[in-house]
């Protein structure tokens, strides 16, 4: 009886370990967060950083060389057409152009006697008491000395000229905005004396990054904030598109003049030029940034895909083309639309054809 027992008890065993088995548990699904892409706005804007200018800003300079006797201007001066700007030591051009002067009067003296001589000469041939190279000489020699007295002219000229240029003076009405010289100093001819802003137009420039310089255009039209005048707001207009990139930060420069500007408007202001951009053909969307991969094979995001039930989905790989980062986010030009449920969290532990769980 104790042998049946013995016998019996493993049999037991083994059907109780038989009947504990149920069925496979489900495998656990990953977790991840999502954003569904909804369809863009109209338009969009985007902001800039820029600084005012004046529209008509003049670095003034001597065409000659010398060294600056009077300078009676000064930061802020305001100044009326033909006001003096500053004035250079002419007494080595004075004495340029009296010398040219009496250059000038020697080739008249010249002039006459060589005109006298061919005269004469060509007298005496018509009688046959000169030969013809005789007055060939005297007729080169006459036209010689004509050209030395044009050419003394032009000489004279040039030397009052010289005279002239040791005066700076505005061309017209104007606001000193910088003077970079002192009284006594030699300067160079072309070597910048003042910086004047003439007239009340102001200019604002800005740079526009790559994805956003072929929306705008000449004439575009933007808002203008300075930070000075916080509360006010102005039109802007632009008028100068960069066609080429001038820095290695791949941006381009955009240059807006003030529509309406005011008297308070001055250069140097900081201020914020704002675009509005018509972004319906483009179907522009921006993501964040953490939902952007990248690999050998391109650019990508996840997306989540409705697998049936409830919260669940199937990962899909998408490449994308993508624009400029902003504020909000990364912009996506290409390989997203509406719908669409991007994967941003979660993404560096999923692969193409897992199920998940969205959350």
């Amino acid at each position: 009886m104790n042998r049946q027992a013995l016998l019996i008890i493993p049999a037991l065993l083994a059907l109780a370990g038989c009947e504990s088995e149920g069925p496979a548990a489900d495998p656990v699904l990953r977790s991840v967060r999502t954003v569904e892409i909804s369809t863009p706005s109209e338009t969009r804007s985007r902001t800039f950083s820029g600084i005012s200018e004046s529209a008509q800003a003049s670095r003034l300079s001597f065409k000659v060389t010398g060294t600056i006797t009077a300078l009676p201007v000064k930061v802020g001066s305001v100044l009326r057409q033909g006001d003096l700007v500053a004035q250079l030591d002419d007494s080595l051009y004075e004495l340029q152009a009296q010398q040219a002067q009496a250059a000038l009067v020697q080739a008249r003296a010249t002039q006459r006697n060589a005109k006298a001589n061919y005269e004469r000469v060509k007298g005496l041939y018509e009688n046959s008491n000169a030969s013809r190279n005789d007055l060939d000489a005297a007729r080169a020699a006459s036209e010689s000395a004509a050209a030395g007295v044009s050419a003394g002219s032009k000489t004279l000229e040039l030397a009052r000229l010289n005279v002239s240029y040791t005066q700076l003076s505005a061309s017209s009405d104007c606001t000193v905005a910088d003077v970079t010289t002192d009284l006594n100093e030699n300067v160079a001819a072309g070597a910048q004396v003042a910086l004047v802003n003439c007239g009340q137009a102001v200019n604002v420039s800005v740079a526009v990054p790559e994805g956003v310089i072929g929306a705008i255009n000449e004439n575009s039209a933007a808002s203008i904030v300075f930070s000075a005048f916080s509360g006010r707001q102005f039109r802007g207009k632009v008028v100068e598109a960069g066609v080429a990139s001038v820095t290695n930060a791949s941006t381009f420069p955009v240059t807006l003049e003030v529509v309406e500007p005011t008297d308070d408007l001055r250069a140097g202001l900081a201020a914020e030029v704002t675009f509005e951009f018509n972004i319906r053909a483009q179907q522009i969307h921006t993501i964040p940034l953490a939902a952007v991969i990248k690999d050998g094979d391109g650019v990508f995001v996840y997306l989540a895909e409705s697998a049936g039930d409830a919260g669940e989905a199937v990962i899909e790989r998408r490449a994308v083309t993508l624009g400029a980062l902003t504020d909000a986010g990364m912009q996506v030009l290409d390989g997203l639309s509406a719908g669409d449920e991007v994967v941003i969290a979660g993404v560096s532990v999923i692969r193409p054809g897992q199920r998940v769980l969205r959350r």
